[in-house]
Order: C-alpha cells, then sequence, then structure tokens
C-alpha cells in the first residue's frame, strides 16, 4: 500500500539530464535513424535489379509503410510524415530526371542549406541549437545573457553545421562521379555516426547552459532578497492595514 506524499516536502527540481534525452526523441529516437534507411536501401536494390520506375515506387511504398508502422506504435509522428515527404520529394527527382542518382539531389542541397542556416545562426548570435532547445523546454531565451551558455550553444551549432558540410562535400562528389551505390552508402554512413557525434556535443551544450541559466536565476533571487533585507533593516516591516 503506497503511502500518500508528505506535506509540506519539497519537491526535488527537474534536472537538465532526462529533458536532453527528449532531443534523440524529437529526432524519432534510434528506430526513427534506422528506418531512415530503409528507403534508400530499397531504392538502391530493386534499381540494380530492375529499373528505375519500380525503385522508385518501391521506396515510397517502403517510406509509406514505415509512416504507418510509426502511427500504429503511437511513436512520435513529426519524423514519420517528414521522412515520408522526404523520400517522396527524392523520388520525383529522381523521376523527373531520369537518373537513380536523383533520388539523392534533395538530401545533398537540402545539407548545404541546413548547413548554412546553422552557420548563420552563429555568426548572427543565435545559435540555432539553443534557440530550439529553448523552445522544446519553455525556458526561452535567457541563456543568451550567459557568455558561457553561448558559446556552448555556439559549438554544438557549429557541430551540426560541420555535420551537414561534410554530407554536402562528399555526397555532392559521389553525385557529380555518377556513384550512385556509393551514395547510398555515403547517405547512411554520415548519417549515423556524424549525427551521434552532433548529439554528444548538443547534449553537452544543453547540461552545461542549463547550469549556467539555473545559476544565474539563483543569482538574481539572492541578490533580490538581499535587497529586500536591506530595505527592511532601514525602513522596517511595512505596515499593514487594519
Amino acid at each position: 500500500m503506497t503511502q500518500p506524499p508528505q506535506a509540506g516536502k519539497a519537491e526535488e527540481p527537474e534536472t537538465e539530464t532526462p529533458r536532453s534525452q527528449t532531443l534523440l526523441q524529437e529526432m524519432g529516437g534510434i528506430s526513427g535513424l534506422i528506418y531512415s534507411s530503409v528507403p534508400v536501401l530499397v531504392f538502391v536494390l530493386v534499381n540494380s535489379i530492375f529499373s528505375l520506375q519500380p525503385a522508385i515506387w518501391s521506396a515510397v511504398g517502403s517510406a509509406l509503410l514505415i509512416t504507418v508502422i510509426r502511427i500504429v506504435r503511437k511513436q512520435p509522428l513529426q519524423p514519420a510524415i517528414s521522412g515520408f515527404f522526404g523520400v517522396a520529394i527524392a523520388a520525383f527527382i529522381a523521376y523527373r530526371t531520369g537518373s537513380a542518382k536523383g533520388f539523392f539531389l534533395f538530401g545533398i542541397w537540402a545539407s548545404l542549406v541546413y548547413g548554412s542556416v546553422f552557420t548563420l545562426s552563429v555568426l548572427v548570435r543565435w545559435p540555432l541549437v539553443g534557440v530550439i532547445w529553448g523552445l522544446l523546454n519553455g525556458h526561452g531565451q535567457r541563456w543568451r545573457a550567459d557568455r558561457k551558455a553561448m558559446i556552448a550553444y555556439d559549438l554544438a551549432t557549429l557541430a551540426w553545421a560541420a555535420v551537414f558540410a561534410a554530407r554536402f562535400i562528399v555526397q555532392r562528389w559521389l553525385y557529380d562521379e555518377d556513384q550512385t551505390g556509393w551514395l547510398a552508402f555515403a547517405r547512411i554512413a554520415m548519417g549515423y555516426p556524424l549525427t551521434a557525434v552532433a548529439l554528444l556535443v548538443t547534449i553537452w551544450a544543453v547540461r552545461r547552459a542549463g547550469h549556467r541559466v539555473r545559476d544565474l536565476e539563483q543569482a538574481a533571487e539572492d541578490e533580490e532578497r538581499q535587497i529586500e533585507a536591506r530595505l527592511r533593516a532601514k525602513y522596517g516591516e511595512p505596515a499593514t492595514e487594519s
């Protein structure tokens, strides 16, 4: 039989560590990373055995099936929907270009756009990792008042920019060399490892910035109490209405 909570017992403050784990969940979790490679593998395999048209429909079909599975399992919906539309766009480009390597063109240029946006956010002093995390946890942008928190988020944002830049450079070169098979390999190989590295840097930045923000909040509270104490010592307790 469980005991009722004790009255007056202070709740333990929520730590930054559990919340930092939601970063991977927002991306669909480990299963989301695995599912994202399935349409690519299906496309390359079917294209090598049959032709471009069956490969396109097989990739779209596998992406649709994965979306349905994720919905049935009540897994995060946003990664499932975005993943399906990403494959659909890639398949449409492959159909329009009439080339299997066109399937990877959308991802290549998306990497360039994402890398540019992340880099620009650091240059304008609004590192995107900090902005996104502030929106996710509801803390707002208080971290911008602390230099060390800004540096932490700068490093995390630049880590993601480096990931996208590496993907664009390597995959663009393979695209120009008509290496469709190696494009698929690079798409998958540069997905898991590089994403893991960027996530580690991001989690470190979230924890460091979270500690800094809590220190700032505590210092502000201490200062307010000191000011209130000095005012009371000088003017006494405020008179109460009878």
